[in-house]
């Protein structure tokens, strides 16, 4: 983005909240409203045809990227909000029943606890969270001490939105399959920064958003194994989830057959455009590899772990091991809020998240109101880190 804010140059570290868009994707959008715009699997006529035949495109980009066994274990959501909502309301509500258990971890995003503590006083399941060491890593003693075969599902994310904490999720999904429990991972800060393979890992629902992977907002992803999807009853009714519907007069009711997979949880015209535009990112992103996006970004942290600590009053949050986290240093300087801090960052073009990050028990963990966190991307730079180091300085200077 060619900006300045208070003629400064744009520096922009909120990418664990939201990604800057490259042309390509904002064309990709663009290029589908001024020709190819029609509703999609409903017509016969050329711009349904072309429009369905771009979005079903981008969902066979998605499963290849995330190497799914066939497309239609890819389901567009909004995000990866909705995708955990639709695991929760589709399979938990009818598969997770009184005294059956399933394990959350206290690092979790708070759209990956409310979703299950809202189903979990329908369906009277119980919910077990495991513990998180002071240094923001996954007690896995704790895990493996509270599965058992009682428990039924396992959700986790695979790096934490917080701490940038990188979770063994080929172990965890391991645990959990041993134990006959399915794995649910959030995949919302991994997916953009990693080479992800559902297969290799095993788990059984993956979910991610487009728009912190260089899509736009308002598209996102779940994946499941299909014979999971095959037996998941719909989460929303209406348009091109049905196969059929027909009306008994004898009964006085419709009698409604579900269409396949991945069509049977994407009631309703959907967000063509946006499908089509996260396809464009994901190509994107394979055109300049996933391995090196995630080694620029191990790059960046840990040169800003070795620059940050020269100032005297910053104190960083999770672990001390770079080599455990990815891409997301949350810090705080004495005396001051993470408002304050981002607020005077934000004097100079730098843009900072601030607050608890949707996630309070972790800040508990730390001991924290919240945090101002920084998170890299492929697009940010080495300079960028040391002129944000300068203006922390000054900061500190100036707070002195």
């Amino acid at each position: 983005m060619k900006r300045e804010i208070n003629g400064h140059k744009l520096i922009y570290f909120d990418n664990a909240a939201t990604t800057q868009k490259p042309r390509q994707v904002i064309a990709a959008e663009q290029t589908f409203y001024e020709s190819h715009n029609g509703n999609i699997h409903r017509a016969v006529h050329t711009l349904s045809q072309e429009a369905t035949e771009m979005y079903e495109d981008a969902r066979e980009k998605i499963a290849h990227f995330i190497n799914a066994q066939d497309s239609s274990e890819i389901i567009f959501v909004r995000g990866a909000t909705e995708a955990i909502n639709l695991v929760a309301y589709s399979w938990g509500l009818h598969n997770l029943k009184q005294d059956d258990e399933m394990l959350l971890s206290l690092m979790e995003h708070h759209s990956n606890i409310v979703p299950w503590e809202i189903v979990s006083k329908i369906s009277r399941f119980k919910i077990k969270y495991v513990q998180v060491n002071s240094d923001g890593t996954l007690d896995y003693a704790d895990l493996e001490k509270k599965i058992n075969s009682g428990t039924k599902l396992v959700s986790l994310s695979h790096v934490s939105n917080v701490s940038g904490v990188i979770n063994d999720v080929n172990y965890v999904a391991k645990l959990a399959h041993d134990n006959g429990a399915l794995i649910l991972v959030d995949g919302a800060q991994s997916v953009p920064h990693m080479p992800t393979d559902v297969q290799k890992l095993d788990v059984d629902f993956l979910v991610f958003s487009g728009h912190k992977m260089l899509g736009p907002t308002g598209i996102g992803v779940l994946y499941a194994k299909r014979h999971l999807l095959e037996r998941m009853e719909p989460f929303q009714g209406g348009g091109e989830m049905i196969k059929d519907v027909s009306f008994s007069q004898k009964n006085g009711h419709c009698a409604i057959s579900w269409n396949a997979p991945p069509w049977k949880f994407e009631a309703g015209t959907p967000n063509v455009a946006g499908g089509i535009a996260l396809g464009e990112a994901v190509r994107y992103l394979q055109n300049i590899g996933m391995t090196e996006v995630l080694e620029h970004e191990l790059a960046l942290t840990a040169y800003a772990f070795k620059r940050l600590h020269e100032l005297k009053k910053l104190t960083i949050y999770g672990p001390k091991d770079v080599k455990v986290k990815c891409g997301i240093i949350p810090f705080s300087l004495d005396g001051l809020s993470s408002h304050d801090v981002a607020l005077f960052c934000d004097n100079f073009g730098i843009m900072l998240r601030s607050g608890f990050h949707c996630a309070q028990p972790l800040h508990q963990i730390f001991n924290l109101q919240s945090s101002a966190r920084a998170s890299f991307y492929l697009y940010n730079t080495l300079e960028e880190i040391d002129r944000f180091v300068e203006v922390l300085k000054e900061l500190e200077q100036f707070w002195r």
